[in-house]
């Protein structure tokens, strides 16, 4: 179970214990629209600086404007070596551009897992939002039932109670005629 989980049912078993307590379901009701809810996920504001930088890197890394300039930057290295043949600075099995493609590897994909955990929290905090939310709507909804089902038991007492007045008023006439 990871810690998400955990939270969610440490939330559903102390709302549980409050209602358990003899807590109405309007007090339940106001308990849970009075929880705060993060509209803004783990704020860009509160990021440090190898946060943002790892952000900015994953942005860069997974767009069409990094492949083509990495290829074209590969293309011309390779090219510029063929031509200048015996003084290339890195000869045919290109052995300087594997160990520079390799060191890139080798920095550019912990950069992008860190900003990929980073979106996962975000995601995370927007799931437990999402809970919370459905929660509540889920009390509000039960409680509106409840309250249905009470003037709907009213209304029907109403009409009962109006039905055997309407009896007595005909039996009352029917006794004594105008």
């Amino acid at each position: 179970m990871n810690q998400t989980e955990k939270r969610r049912a440490q939330l559903i078993r102390e709302l549980v214990k409050l209602t358990d307590e003899e807590m109405f379901d309007e007090e339940f009701i106001h308990l849970l629209l009075n929880q705060k809810l993060s509209l803004n996920p783990s704020d860009d504001k509160n990021m440090t600086l190898g946060e943002k930088a790892a952000d900015k890197v994953a942005r860069f890394a997974g767009s069409w404007a990094f492949i083509f300039s990495f290829v074209s930057c590969i293309v011309i290295w390779i090219i510029i070596n063929l031509l200048m043949m015996a003084d290339a600075f890195d000869q045919y099995p290109f052995i300087l551009l594997n160990l520079i493609l390799s060191c890139v590897a080798a920095i550019q994909a912990p950069l992008i897992m860190m900003s990929q955990n980073r979106q996962e929290a975000k995601d995370r905090e927007r799931a437990e939002n999402d809970f919370r939310v459905n929660l509540k709507s889920e009390a509000i909804i039960g409680d509106l039932h409840s309250k249905m089902e009470e003037v709907l038991k009213t209304q029907h007492r109403i009409i009962m109670e109006l039905e055997q007045l309407k009896k007595q008023d005909e039996n009352s006439n029917t006794k004594f005629p105008n």
